[in-house]
């Protein structure tokens, strides 16, 4: 066990590398933060002078190692822009983030779980069918569009709800939560939904399609020979079994939803990790881009080994290979 897991994160340290890597270098072709953070009457050597100052006039290939050299140290560097710690701005910025992301999850499979579990049960129902017919609609429009409607609907014509902004948030030492105020809450609910829609749509039809498989098989209706309760056959039986595939999609949506959530942020204005990163791109800040990146990748494999052993949980037969 203990070399399979050392193997496991000599195979992490290695993906690490290579993706930053290969941002690292694609970032440093986005543009040139000399030109945008000089005056417009700057001259050559004052130029010359700021470069060297970040470090820009060496290689790329050193430019990366002194990165690396640093992340190694925890040190993720100065952004350009703010000419503060790379690490204070995201750890500003993170709490914003990683609340809507637990909001957009936590509705996705309360909503898309019950109803995937219900358009199995009646396949040939008009209820189903209509759910599914909207799930198109929820799967195929872009997120912008969704967010836009929203803020159409509940901010302008209601005025139900707030159009941008996190809200009044109490400090807790360094995290910032929305939970507990009101204005927090309110702030919170129309980008979830617009975070979460996507993600509804497809646990919804993957539970639908797995519970169906599942239902099909042998042991199912070995059980309804039996005479078990039909509840006992849908939740116990076929609903954990079905949940296999949705622990591994949920897993991997989890870190797209982190990495993805930049258009949501946008545009809510919410002051999370997506927007952080839109302003860097703005200003060519390759810090703060590289971190962010580094961030990401690091929540995509930490999920990715969370998922393994939530496996173990679910499926009793991984834990008797493993043993």
């Amino acid at each position: 066990m203990a070399r399979l897991l050392l193997s496991r994160l000599f195979q992490v340290l290695l993906v690490m590398m290579a993706v930053t890597a290969v941002a690292f270098i694609i970032f440093r072709y986005v543009g040139d933060p000399v030109n945008i953070m000089s005056r417009e009457d700057a001259s050559v050597a004052e130029k010359a002078e700021l470069r060297a100052a970040l470090g820009l006039d060496a290689p790329v290939i050193v430019q990366f190692g002194r990165f690396v050299g640093r992340v190694a140290q925890g040190d993720l560097g100065n952004s350009f822009r703010n000419q503060r710690p790379v690490a204070g701005l995201i750890a500003e910025r993170l709490p914003a983030t990683l609340e809507l992301v637990l909001v957009a999850t936590l509705l996705a499979l309360l909503v898309g779980i019950p109803l995937g579990v219900f358009c199995a049960l009646r396949p040939h129902g008009w209820l189903s069918r209509s759910i599914q017919a909207v799930s198109l609609v929820g799967i195929s429009t872009p997120t912008f569009v969704t967010g836009i409607v929203l803020i159409l609907i509940f901010s302008v014509w209601l005025k139900w709800l707030p159009s941008f902004g996190r809200g009044d948030v109490v400090r807790l030492g360094w995290w910032t939560t929305g939970f507990l105020t009101t204005s927090g809450l309110r702030s919170l609910v129309l980008p979830s939904i617009t975070l979460a829609l996507f993600q509804v749509t497809l646990i919804m039809r993957l539970v639908r399609a797995e519970m169906l498989d599942v239902l099909s098989s042998d042991y199912i209706r070995y059980a309804r020979a039996r005479g078990l309760p039909s509840g006992y056959i849908h939740r116990k039986l076929a609903l954990k079994n079905a949940l296999m595939p949705v622990i591994t999609v949920t897993g991997l949506q989890i870190g797209a939803l982190i990495a993805f959530a930049i258009v949501t942020e946008t545009v809510f204005q919410w002051p999370g990790m997506g927007l952080l990163f839109i302003q860097a791109v703005s200003f060519v800040d390759l810090p703060v881009m590289a971190a962010y990146l580094l961030f990401v990748g690091v929540m995509f494999v930490t999920i990715n080994m969370l998922v393994d052993v939530v496996y173990a949980i679910v499926d009793p037969r991984l834990r008797t290979a493993g043993q």
